[in-house]
């Protein structure tokens, strides 16, 4: 059905985004495989050091995982009411050089979720995420929506998805993204 690259915007060994992704990866319907990409190797932009040296080899493996896939699924957090820097970084890096953006992003159906320890979700860091991805040429999938509030109930101390209510909200935007990324645009 589709092969989707997940990647969690934090480098935190409990996240609770990359537990929503584990999550997700679990709970993909047959014949969708998820595959989570860690970004924890994406050094910090340095326009000196793509000029002087070219995209590091984490960022080159990181494009071409994403190139090949059907479809990219990202589990934001929210720091500060916005983007996290760790996971701007990485997209920023996945931009360049300018002429591979149609190749990693160029219509590349993503979606977007999110996990976070407070009451409001992810909500506002999704929604600065859109101008990002419209502005790559990202066709964003829009037909779900996923802000997991209170993670720390959602998931116990392992990171096991133990709220029903959330993983049946997950497992369908997990199919009904694997449907859109299946088709072309």
């Amino acid at each position: 059905m589709a092969r989707i690259i997940g990647i969690s915007g934090s480098l935190r060994a409990k996240s609770f985004n990359t537990a929503l992704l584990r999550s997700a990866s679990a709970l993909a319907p047959s014949g969708t495989t998820l595959e989570i990409a860690a970004i924890s190797g994406v050094p910090l932009y340095d326009g000196d050091v793509e000029r002087d040296r070219g995209v590091p080899a984490a960022v080159t493996e990181l494009k071409d995982r994403i190139a090949a896939a059907d479809g990219l699924l990202i589990a934001t957090p929210e720091y500060n009411n916005a983007i996290p820097g760790v996971l701007k970084n990485t997209i920023d890096w996945l931009s360049r050089p300018a002429k591979d953006v149609a190749r990693v992003f160029g219509d590349r159906p993503v979606v977007l979720m999110g996990a976070s320890g407070g009451p409001g979700g992810t909500r506002l860091a999704q929604a600065a995420w859109l101008p990002v991805f419209r502005m790559l040429g990202a066709r964003l999938w829009s037909g779900k929506v996923l802000y997991v509030a209170n993670a720390s109930q959602v998931f116990d101390e392992e990171g096991t998805l133990v709220d029903e209510k959330t993983k049946k909200a997950l497992e369908e935007l997990v199919a009904r993204f694997a449907a859109f990324a299946s088709t072309k645009g």
